[in-house]
C-alpha cells in the first residue's frame, strides 16, 4: 500500500498536497474510494480512503483506522558524521534512515576534504533531507529522521555530552562495542571522514561525559561503512535488529 507523510489533518480528513499529491494523481494514477497509509511524522500510522482530488495540487484521504508505526526502534539513534568528500553523505543519510538512525548531524573535522561554505552546506542539508524524507518512506519509518546542519567538532562534542550515552568509534581502539546491561533510550555515535581525526581531537573527544570509545575490529573501514556499521551495531546491541 502506498505510504505518504502528512501532518495537515482537520478531524478525519488529511490533506495531501505539493510533490506528493503529484505522485498519487499522476505517477500511481489512484483514484477515489483506493486506499493508502498516511503518517503523521510522530510514529502514527492511518489507513486512508482517498475522497478528492484538486487536479494534481491536493489529495484529500479520510482514516479507516489508526495504528501505531511498528517500524519504529526503542532507542533514539543520534548519527555525527564527520563530512566525507563527494555524494558519500548521500549515501549515508539514505541507508543510515533505512537501519532506523533518528537524527543525523554532519561535523566538521580537522581532516575532513569536503568544508563548504554557509549556503552550500544550507543547499546540502536541504538535498540530505529530501533524501531522508524518500528513505523514511521507502522503509516504512513512523518518523522523518532530521538531517542537522553542519556542526564544528566542538559544538557536536557539547551536544553529546548531554545524551544517555556517547559512543567514539575510533581505529586506535582496543575494545569493540559489547551488549548494553541496560539499553540506553538514546545513545550519540561519532564516526569519522576519510582522515579519521586527529590525535588532539581525538584526545579531547575522549573528555567527553558519558562517553566510550570503541573499536569496529582489525579491518580500516570507509567512511562510509563504518557509518552503517555504527548504526547497525547500536540497533543491534540494544535489540532492535
Amino acid at each position: 500500500m502506498p505510504r505518504f507523510f502528512c501532518e495537515t489533518r482537520q478531524g478525519d480528513l488529511f490533506l495531501i498536497q505539493g510533490e506528493d499529491a503529484r505522485h498519487l494523481a499522476r505517477s500511481l494514477r489512484m483514484a477515489k474510494g483506493e486506499e493508502i497509509t498516511v503518517c503523521d511524522g510522530r510514529g502514527n500510522d492511518y489507513r486512508c480512503v482517498l475522497t478528492g482530488f484538486q487536479g494534481d495540487q491536493a489529495v484529500t484521504a479520510q482514516v479507516v483506522e489508526q495504528l501505531p508505526t511498528s517500524s519504529e526502534p526503542t532507542v533514539q539513534v543520534h548519527l555525527y558524521q564527520a563530512l566525507p568528500k563527494g555524494d558519500k553523505m548521500e549515501w549515508i543519510v539514505q541507508k543510515a534512515v533505512e537501519i532506523g538512525v533518528s537524527t543525523i548531524t554532519p561535523v566538521l573535522t580537522e581532516f575532513c576534504i569536503s568544508r563548504p561554505d554557509a549556503k552550500s552546506a544550507a543547499k546540502k542539508q536541504e538535498r540530505y533531507q529530501r533524501i531522508a524524507l524518500e528513505a523514511a518512506k521507502q522503509s516504512g519509518r513512523g518518523i522523518v529522521p532530521q538531517v542537522r546542519p553542519l556542526l564544528t567538532l566542538e559544538a557536536a562534542l557539547e551536544e553529546m555530552a548531554g545524551q544517555e550515552l556517547s559512543l567514539f568509534f575510533y581505529e586506535h581502539a582496543q575494545h569493540p562495542l559489547e551488549r548494553f546491561p541496560q539499553p540506553p533510550r538514546s545513545l550519540a555515535l561519532l564516526v569519522g571522514s576519510e582522515g579519521g581525526f586527529s590525535p588532539r581531537e581525538a584526545q579531547r573527544i575522549q573528555q567527553v561525559e558519558n562517553l566510550c570509545t570503541v573499536s569496529m575490529g582489525p579491518r580500516i573501514l570507509r567512511c562510509e561503512t563504518a557509518a552503517l556499521c555504527a548504526v547497525t551495531l547500536a540497533m543491534v546491541h540494544t535489540g532492535n535488529l
